[in-house]
């Protein structure tokens, strides 16, 4: 499929809704609560489990695989390759999150040695962290962008050859690319969604949702994206429409990815689509 339309997009979150994918989450300690909630507002089913005694088992159950590199250390970097290898032997979607890869050793070599293990179905991250990660020598500020978008493109593309699947560059717009050259890109959101921590990580989260009900990982990548995108901005006009900020934006959105319906996100959806 090269094609992609609002229908398309709509039926993948109406599948989410209606199926409740199990997406098991090894994701940072920052994040765990909103991703999960994020999730559940999605309809999806979330799990974060990272035990060692437990892991395989978890995702021996689930339905899709994320992982997320936010806060390391060398215990949760286990858990990561336990899951990982047990869910690619099972077939089921993986993606992973590289938050912060380039600002340090170590980041860069978990995401090596994860690589070393199994392809990813999808990867989602900032400019920088798809630049670092595709070997372009890029260093990031902690785990904010010094990139845009639009500059990583060649990353991504690089990127998505070597794993032969999906790479989700986030930004002011989104670009989506896959190894079959497919290129989608999204100019829904708000800025204000950059300054909630969680946001970047529940959409990586969503795109495991996404990718466990449908099985082209691009278009799955392109609908999560689409559908945070869209409830995103709405949650920031009202907000701002009520006198209120960031705190209130953050409690705003799990309500609008809760309700989200298919003429909002119809009206509002601003799509690319394209080959590279």
């Amino acid at each position: 499929m090269t094609h992609l339309s609002p229908q398309h997009i709509w039926e993948d979150i109406a599948a989410v809704r209606k199926k409740s994918p199990l997406v098991h989450s090894i994701t940072n300690l920052v994040v765990i609560n909103f991703t999960a909630n994020i999730l559940l507002a999605a309809g999806a089913s979330p799990v974060m489990a990272h035990a060692h005694e437990e892991v395989r088992d978890m995702a021996g159950i689930a339905n899709a695989l994320v992982l997320n590199i936010g806060t390391l250390d060398p215990y949760w970097v286990e858990s990561m390759k336990l899951a990982l290898v047990e869910a690619t032997r099972r077939g089921i979607p993986t993606v992973v999150d590289p938050v912060g890869a380039g600002a340090t050793p170590y980041r860069n070599q978990t995401l090596e040695a994860l690589l070393a293990l199994a392809a990813p179905t999808v990867v989602r991250g900032n400019g920088s962290e798809i630049m670092s990660m595709s070997g372009s020598g890029m260093t990031t500020r902690g785990v904010d962008s010094s990139a845009a978008a639009v500059d990583a493109l060649d990353a991504a593309q690089k990127l998505a050859c070597y794993t032969g699947g999906t790479v989700c560059v986030s930004g002011q717009t989104d670009h989506i690319l896959d190894a079959k050259k497919r290129w989608s890109r999204l100019s829904n959101g708000h800025e204000w969604l950059t300054r909630i921590t969680g946001v970047g990580c529940s959409a990586t989260a969503l795109i495991g949702a996404f990718c466990a009900v449908q099985p082209d990982a691009w278009r799955a990548t392109t609908s999560a994206m689409a559908f945070l995108g869209v409830a995103g901005e709405v949650a920031a006009e009202k907000s701002q429409c009520r006198g209120l900020g960031l705190g209130s934006m953050a409690v705003s959105l799990l309500d609008e990815i809760h309700l989200l319906d298919r003429a909002t996100l119809e009206s509002r959806l601003k799509l690319q689509v394209a080959s590279w």
